[in-house]
């Protein structure tokens, strides 16, 4: 599947501009982490781009979430590896984290989030704005972002990644984008 492929497949799937601005926050940064492994840019890409395809129709059902996606994906002859990946963002489903790709997804999805609300809070409202001791300081005020589990963005360690690290390639990369996100 190419990216554009991709971008309509989403575009069909998801109607709520904010999530998919989300979808491109977590491909930006899966691209961003593929480079810094060394690993498949394009299928890191598809991952981040492609992990909450199923959230309009789950969204209130968190334990069907991701298990639609996966499937659909699945049917448009994604490698198994992304499939996977999807499915184990998820944390209410319990698969393990296996692969390097599942381990970046998990803790890729929460941090945009993180990045976004600090983006939002500055007065320019945007992503030039903050930096990662910015970053470093709001995560670990509980109440700021309280969407963003912590404890999964921590979870970069099992990348081999410490936080700042973690922060700084993710903040990087959704800059670099941070004209299709408005920020």
């Amino acid at each position: 599947m190419t990216r554009q492929e991709a971008l309509d497949l989403l575009k069909e799937n998801l109607e709520n501009r904010n999530l998919f601005k989300h979808s491109l926050a977590v491909e930006a940064v899966m691209r961003e982490l593929a480079r810094h492994f060394g690993e498949d840019e394009e299928a890191w890409g598809l991952a981040g781009l492609l992990h909450d395809i199923d959230y309009d129709r789950t969204k209130d059902d968190p334990d069907r979430h991701s298990l639609e996606g996966a499937r659909l994906l699945e049917e448009k002859g994604l490698p198994e590896e992304i499939v996977y990946a999807v499915k184990a963002h998820n944390e209410r489903h319990g698969l393990p984290r296996k692969s390097l790709l599942d381990k970046a997804l998990f803790a890729t999805d929460p941090v945009t989030g993180l990045i976004v609300a600090g983006a939002l809070i500055k007065k320019e409202k945007s992503l030039a704005a903050i930096d990662v001791p910015f970053l470093m300081n709001r995560f670990g005020e509980k109440s700021f972002a309280r969407g963003a589990s912590r404890e999964t963005i921590k979870s970069c360690g099992e990348m081999g990644l410490s936080l700042e690290e973690f922060m700084d390639i993710s903040l990087r990369a959704m800059q670099k984008i941070s004209r299709e996100m408005g920020l």
